[in-house]
């Protein structure tokens, strides 16, 4: 089964490069059936999922806490908060200007979406497994002159531990501007210095995570978004998702996504439930469970540690799990109290809204 999805994948890989996908062939052959297709009375459409929106105070929440909560974030970068206990919106926030139908970039807290894509394919058998060889999917990594690149995994990717030079975090020089303005983005990526082996020392890179996106878009045969849009989009109901790509055209895996808060809640309820929506396993749940438990210590300034994209830290009293984006885009998952909440903000201190949050909101669990 490996071998054929393979197989198909390399195959429509080809097209992909060509420019030209297997429907466009087949309409440019100029055969018609001459049997006309069999008829099949239609089955009944399954509504498509909605949030339903209940009485905090039925979901052991405290209005009053949850009005000081609202009260605390205006006037702050923040411009929507959105809360799910119970599989309900609970509670619901947006700053002047902005709705339930406002789309916001999650920035960073794309990799987590991309990190679920990775699992799904590996699943289906387009990786061997996490430990298989970047260069087996970008045989590119074998033209760089460094060879330890050629020994880089998709492990390593994944927890950002490429040993690739990158400068993003914290302050000082960041090598973002440069790194957006390429004319080839993994050209570029790939040709960051080795300052450490792979798989010894975290540094956060959305260069790691663009080269897990082009991997993907390369074993599949397929642009990411359309990928996502059949395996997590669509079955999640998310209607407001668009991402960015980079001069190629492949997925900007790393940061380029968009969606209203609502939809960025599903994709967390999701990964809450374990990778199940509606009966049906999207997610593997290994994956869910392996890509939210720690696989690498992070930077250890109290962000959180680090597993497959997702980051990990404790939430006040509470163990949280998180997808997690520049100027304060969030999206957190507290299992403990059947809990998620959607945090999106403007540019700005990338803690506040986390802050207020752990301040504000969860002191508003009464049970």
């Amino acid at each position: 089964m490996r071998h054929r999805r393979r197989l198909a994948a390399a195959l429509a890989a080809l097209l992909l490069l060509a420019g030209c996908t297997a429907g466009q062939g087949a309409e440019g052959n100029g055969a018609e059936s001459s049997t006309p297709a069999a008829e099949t009375p239609s089955e009944p459409e399954t509504p498509a999922f909605e949030w339903a929106v209940e009485d905090p105070a039925d979901h052991g929440l405290d209005p009053a806490a949850l009005e000081r909560f609202h009260q605390a974030l205006e006037g702050t970068v923040v411009e929507a908060a959105v809360t799910i206990r119970d599989g309900v919106i609970v509670d619901e926030y947006y700053a002047d200007g902005y709705d339930a139908d406002s789309t916001f970039p999650i920035h960073s807290a794309s990799k987590s979406v991309t990190s679920a894509l990775f699992g799904i394919a590996l699943e289906e058998g387009y990786f061997n497994g996490i430990d298989d060889l970047l260069a087996d999917c970008l045989p590119e990594v074998n033209d760089q002159a460094d060879t330890r690149k050629q020994s880089i995994t998709m492990r390593d990717l994944l927890t950002q531990t490429s040993g690739l030079e990158w400068y993003e975090w914290g302050s000082g020089y960041h090598n973002w501007e440069e790194f957006r303005a390429a004319d080839n983005w993994v050209d570029y990526i790939l040709s960051r210095e080795m300052v450490a082996e792979p798989g010894a020392v975290f540094c956060y890179s959305t260069g790691n995570t663009h080269l897990i996106g082009a991997a993907l878009e390369r074993a599949t045969g397929r642009r990411l978004m359309d990928y996502a849009g059949e395996k997590l989009f669509g079955p999640l109901g998310i209607t407001s998702a668009e991402w960015g790509t980079d001069p190629q055209g492949i997925a900007d895996a790393g940061n380029g996504l968009t969606m209203t808060a609502r939809d960025a809640a599903r994709f967390g309820q999701l990964f809450l439930q374990g990778g199940q929506w509606e009966g049906e396993q999207l997610v593997p749940a290994d994956w869910v469970s392996a890509s939210t438990t720690t696989q690498a210590m992070g930077y250890g300034d109290g962000t959180g540690s680090y597993g497959y994209q997702w980051w990990i830290r404790q939430m006040g009293a509470y163990d949280s799990f998180f997808a997690f984006g520049a100027y304060g885009q969030y999206i957190i998952v507290l299992p403990e109290l059947d809990m998620v909440t959607v945090l999106t903000s403007a540019p700005g201190n990338s803690y506040t809204a986390r802050n207020l949050m752990i301040d504000y909101l969860l002191p508003a669990v009464v049970e």
